[in-house]
């Protein structure tokens, strides 16, 4: 990316927001992340960065439109990554999610518009595919809200694209795969299982381990997401973030457990199950559409990004950011 743009991040605060504010920052380019407004002042992620003192930091919400068209003002280009993620908590706070995703979506849009931002990435999810109901799943697979989760992103999504086709808002729909990483929240899979063992524990608590994902390291996401705001044959298109792989939960549990020679065993959870008809049973990505846009390939295999995120997880000054003994939804 051209090192004279100005780029704002929503969400900057999270797992791959700060990693792309980062990631953004070495290219030169100014970068204005958007943390949630606390009264504690935090940055989130950003609070350990040693970065952060490079970026225009400023807190806020995406759920006010006033704001959001504050900080789009004079922006070349936007990263919507402003989100609840979490699928066990849309069961018990649905409304939320659509205050922040979808209201979220169509403020930064309209705040977008009027500003004549050049271009707006709103960062979808492979969740919204649902089940795959043919593999690899390409951008025309159908969506399926399977949980309220992934309904509050499709509709995310159509906003956004709503805004291209009705007033030529320059979006692309960015939909990554299963980012994985250091940072990434207790709440997935990867660190709940490194969490457990690096904990001590004998016995660690999972759902179903049947599922397979398209598994990405955290890197690999935010240069997709960079090649995608250079591209632009990608306006107006969805356009999948991907490694074309696929892994079951239960054989990415036993390859943690090989990397940090653990005998633990592993033991079903009822409340880490889904309810039987929003569990996505299967998710493999077909990524050529972003290979052949932008030349996008990625630059970790499973078994050395697992390794970095093991070593993340694992020092003492980060294990102890996490609650190894709590289930987070």
């Amino acid at each position: 990316m051209q090192s004279s743009k100005k780029v704002l991040v929503t969400g900057a605060d999270g797992f791959i927001g700060s990693h792309l504010c980062e990631s953004l920052v070495q290219q030169g380019v100014h970068v204005k992340a958007l943390v949630m407004y606390n009264a504690m002042g935090s940055w989130g992620w950003l609070d350990r960065s040693p970065l952060a003192k490079e970026m225009e930091i400023v807190l806020g919400d995406v759920r006010d439109p006033h704001c959001c068209g504050q900080i789009t003002r004079g922006m070349d280009i936007v990263f919507n990554l402003a989100a609840l993620i979490g699928i066990p908590y849309s069961y018990t706070a649905p409304d939320s999610y659509i205050d922040t995703n979808v209201k979220g979506a169509l403020n930064i849009c309209q705040a977008a518009r009027t500003n004549n931002v050049q271009r707006v990435i709103q960062i979808s999810t492979s969740e919204v595919y649902g089940t795959a109901q043919y593999v690899p799943i390409n951008e025309k697979h159908p969506l399926q809200p399977q949980s309220p989760y992934s309904a509050s992103k499709i509709s995310s999504d159509a906003v956004a694209m709503s805004f291209y086709h009705s007033f030529g808002l320059p979006v692309v729909i960015a939909r990554p795969f299963n980012t994985y990483g250091p940072r990434q929240s207790a709440r997935a899979v990867i660190p709940t299982i490194i969490i457990q063992i690096a904990s001590g524990f004998s016995q660690i608590k999972l759902g179903d381990v049947s599922p397979t994902r398209d598994f990405n390291f955290v890197l690999d996401t935010c240069r997709g997401l960079n090649l995608l705001t250079q591209c632009d044959e990608a306006i107006g298109k969805t356009v999948n973030i991907g490694s074309n792989f696929e892994i079951s939960i239960g054989q990415t549990a036993e390859k943690i457990k090989a990397l940090m020679k653990s005998p633990v065993e592993i033991v079903a959870d009822e409340q880490r199950m889904r309810p039987k008809e929003s569990e996505v049973c299967r998710l493999w990505c077909d990524n050529t559409l972003i290979r052949s846009l932008t030349g996008f390939e990625p630059a970790y295999d499973f078994d050395e990004g697992l390794r970095k995120t093991v070593e993340w997880f694992t020092e003492p000054g980060n294990l102890n950011h996490y609650k190894g003994d709590v289930y987070h939804v």
